[in-house]
This record gives C-alpha cells, sequence and structure tokens, in this order.
C-alpha cells in the first residue's frame, strides 16, 4: 500500500495486532486458571497427604488399644503387621531410641539409617505426638511420630509413618504437564482461527484500500463488494454509498465546468473578435464595440451570478423554521404581481405551517414567476397558489401560454437548458436553481400538464425538510 511521503508503514498489520491481542488475552487467562488449579490441587493433595498419616496413626492406636502387649517393641511389631505403609511412603519402629523394625512389605523409601530417626526422638522426648516436614535425600518427607508405651514394659518405642510429598504431588505436576500441552494446543487453535477470522473481517478494509488506490479523478466507478450484514458489512455499503455521492459530485463539477467552457466561449469570442477588428481611430466603431462588450460582459456576469446562486441552492438549509403557508403564498403573489406582462391572480391556498428556508423558498417560487411572465403572451392570466395535504407542501405556478413542448420537458430543470425559439435570454439556470432548492428541502420541481399551458409545481414534506 503506498503511504503518505516520509511516513513508514506500521511494522505490525492490524491482522497481526488483533490476533496478537486475542493470543495474549488467552495465554494470561489459561496461565492464571493452570496457576490457581495447580496451587488448589497441591494444597488439595498435601492436605489429604496429612489426612493419610493421621489415619495411619489412628489405626496404630487401635491396634495397642485392641491387644495386649508385653513390652514396646511387641506393641510396634503388631503395628507394622497390620498397618501397611502409605503408597508413597514408608514406616518405622523404634525402640529406646534405635531404629528397630521395618513392614514386611514395600516401601517408597526408607527411614532407618538417616536424619530423621535421631529428629524424631528428640521431638517425642517428652511423650507427646509430632508431626513436621524433613528432607531426605533431597526428598521433601512429610512424618508423624507417635510414643507407644505398654504399662510396666522395660522398653520405649515410636511409631513413625512418612510420606513422600514429591511423589504425592507429581500426580498434580504431570496434570499441570498435560494442562500446558493442552493450552499451547488450544492456543495454537485460537491463532489459527483468529488468523483466519481477522482475515476474513479485515477482508473489506483491504478492498477498500485497494479501490481507493485505483479511484482516479477519471476512474470513480470502483465499489467493494459488500457480503454479509454484520457491522463491517454495513460499513461497507456505507462507504460505498459515499463513493457514490463523491462519483456523482465529481460528475456534476465535470458536467458544470463543460457548461460553463461552453457558455462563455461564445461571449468571449464575440468580445475578442469585435476587438480585433474595431477601428480605433473611428470613434463610432469604437463606442459600439464597447457597447457590445459591455452587453456580453454583462451576460457573462449573470451566468457567474447565476452559478453561484445554483451552488447555494443545493447546500444545507441553515434557516429553516416554521412558517405561516397562507402568509407565504399571499406574500410571493403580491410580490409577483409586480412582473410585467401576465394578468396575475391568487389561486388556492395552503392552511397551517411547514419548517422551510423562507428566503430561499421564495427566490425558487418568483423564479418560476418571472419564468412564467417571460415565455407567456401579455396579458395571459398566471396563477399562484399552494396546497398542504397528506403531509405533503405543494408550492405552483400556472400559466394559460403556450406550454412547454413535449421534447424540452425531460432536460428544462437542467444548467443552461432553454427553449429554443422562444427568443428569451437568460443564463438557462434559472429552473436548475429551482430544482436546487427543492431538492434541499426534501423534494423536487415537476411540470405538469393542465392540458392548456404549464403547472410547474414544488412539492416537499410538510413535517420539515429531510
Amino acid at each position: 500500500m503506498k503511504g503518505a511521503p516520509g511516513r513508514r508503514p506500521p511494522r505490525w498489520s492490524v491482522r497481526a495486532r488483533i490476533l496478537a491481542a486475542i493470543l495474549l488475552v488467552a495465554a494470561v487467562g489459561l496461565g492464571l486458571t493452570g496457576a490457581v488449579s495447580y496451587v488448589v490441587l497441591r494444597d488439595g493433595v498435601l492436605r489429604d497427604a496429612d489426612a493419610e498419616l493421621l489415619r495411619h496413626v489412628e489405626a496404630a492406636r487401635e491396634v495397642v488399644d485392641e491387644e495386649v502387649f508385653p513390652d514396646a517393641r511387641s506393641a510396634l511389631a503388631g503395628i507394622l503387621a497390620i498397618v501397611l505403609p502409605p503408597a508413597h511412603g514408608s514406616s518405622l519402629g523404634i525402640v529406646d531410641g534405635e531404629a528397630a523394625l521395618v513392614p514386611g512389605s514395600d516401601v517408597a523409601f526408607p527411614i532407618a539409617g538417616t536424619p530423621l530417626v535421631e529428629r524424631v526422638v528428640r521431638e517425642v522426648a517428652d511423650g507427646s505426638a509430632r508431626r513436621g516436614t524433613a528432607v531426605i535425600d533431597g526428598a521433601q518427607i512429610r512424618y508423624v511420630a507417635v510414643p507407644i508405651e505398654v504399662p510396666g514394659a522395660p522398653d520405649t518405642g515410636i511409631f513413625v509413618v512418612a510420606i513422600d510429598l514429591g511423589r504425592e504431588v507429581a500426580t498434580v505436576d504431570e496434570g499441570l504437564g498435560v494442562f500446558a500441552a493442552v493450552g499451547a494446543g488450544t492456543l495454537l487453535m485460537t491463532g489459527l482461527v483468529g488468523w483466519l477470522v481477522a482475515g476474513r473481517l479485515l477482508r473489506p478494509v483491504r478492498l477498500l484500500s485497494e479501490t481507493a488506490e485505483r479511484i482516479t479523478a477519471t476512474d470513480t466507478g470502483e465499489r467493494i463488494p459488500v457480503d454479509g450484514r454484520d457491522d463491517v458489512s454495513r460499513l461497507t455499503a456505507t462507504i460505498n454509498d459515499m463513493l457514490d455521492r463523491l462519483d456523482l459530485a465529481l460528475r456534476s463539477q465535470r458536467e458544470l465546468l463543460d457548461d460553463v467552457r461552453h457558455e462563455l466561449r461564445a461571449p468571449l469570442t464575440v468580445i475578442r473578435g469585435h476587438l480585433e477588428l474595431v477601428h480605433a481611430d473611428d470613434p463610432e466603431d469604437v463606442r459600439r464595440v464597447a457597447e457590445l462588450a459591455i452587453d456580453e460582459l454583462d451576460r457573462m456576469a449573470d451566468l457567474v451570478r447565476g452559478l453561484a446562486e445554483l451552488a447555494e441552492s443545493r447546500t444545507a438549509l441553515d434557516d429553516s423554521a416554521p412558517h405561516d403557508l397562507a402568509r407565504l403564498t399571499r406574500d410571493v403573489a403580491e410580490r409577483a404581481s409586480a412582473l410585467p406582462g401576465p394578468v396575475w391572480s391568487l389561486g388556492e391556498v395552503a392552511g397551517g405551517e411547514a419548517v422551510l428556508d423562507r428566503r430561499r423558498i421564495i427566490q425558487a417560487w418568483l423564479q418560476l414567476a418571472d419564468n412564467a411572465a417571460k415565455y407567456v403572451p401579455a396579458g395571459t392570466p398566471v396563477e399562484i397558489g399552494s396546497r398542504s395535504a397528506g403531509g405533503v407542501v405543494r408550492l405552483w405556478v400556472r400559466d394559460h401560454g403556450p406550454g412547454v413542448p413535449e421534447a424540452q420537458r425531460a432536460r428544462i430543470f437542467e444548467r443552461f437548458a432553454r427553449v429554443p425559439g422562444s427568443g428569451v435570454r437568460g443564463s438557462g439556470l434559472g429552473l436548475a436553481i429551482v430544482a436546487g432548492i427543492a431538492h434541499a428541502h426534501g423534494g423536487a420541481v415537476r411540470l405538469e400538464d393542465p392540458g392548456v399551458g404549464a403547472r410547474f409545481v414544488i412539492e416537499f414534506p410538510g413535517e420539515g425538510m429531510s
């Protein structure tokens, strides 16, 4: 895409930024979910390990309470024979401070011969049970030590049961690994789907950019295909409407320039030709050429003034307000009666009010009256009237003159259009100005054929302008 001079294109495309934002949010969400889940599950495993140790202790106490043992060693042997060590743990019987008895089943790790034995003997010296955590060969061990005393026995014992927390948590770690693998796959799938969806959503934007590059002042026919009914599709349709309006405006400008060039060519040629042939030593010839040049310059001034009025007639209405239609109709009829030639009369008068630009409406209405005065024979009746019904206001000028030839009716509202053979001079912009004012009020102007003469009608919504 071509950029402005001196401006470097963005390092990341919109599509890439959208995808990066989606993946970032998804990654943060998955990361937080995994971290919270891991912490919760790990705490649960640690609580379960403590509960398992306590169950072994309760089982050991039941063994001691249910049977009679002659000494502590026999009690520990009975406990180790009945209470099996945990799946990821071990147990030990300590007699008189020495590791003496081990379970007959397999254990996850040995306790005898480790510093844990001395630590346990030291901790339970006061006769109370103790629970703690120790490190054996780099492994974190959770243990419970309970004194075993047999009344009258010469020896003392300690029952120790322990669990390797690392092995217990290993299942959680494996689950975290599975979650990370699934999360990575989810991010990959999200990235793929997001890339495709973002590309589809941004396709109208790319088409807009490509279309904008192809559009030139001489080729404005390019449009963007509309696919779907989402927000982007509505944006595309809006841009197409804007391009239609721009295309219409450019065509109108080109047509206006062509018309102006055509209209100015004749008077400029006439002035130049006479100035080149004037006899400077002949006062009469100089006077005649001067009068002709002034006449042609006045005609060009009228043309420029008409073009300015035409441009103004198509602009937005800045002075709209509710106005009484009956009063407006009588005011226009009174002003039109000053135009010489026809016999003016007031026809039907509308009641109520309408929102309109009074100055422009009077200008358009009087333009229709002036046209009638120019084209009908002197003494011909001309009526001015109005009507408001069904939410539509109709303002008209009705004459009983020769009318408009059928071949000219389709183009009389165009710029510089004149009825040939009428002998009436003018810029040919009057009816185009009327059409522009009517359009600015949300309406139109049209020619009706009443049978005799012509009837020009300005029609627009009565509730206001669109």
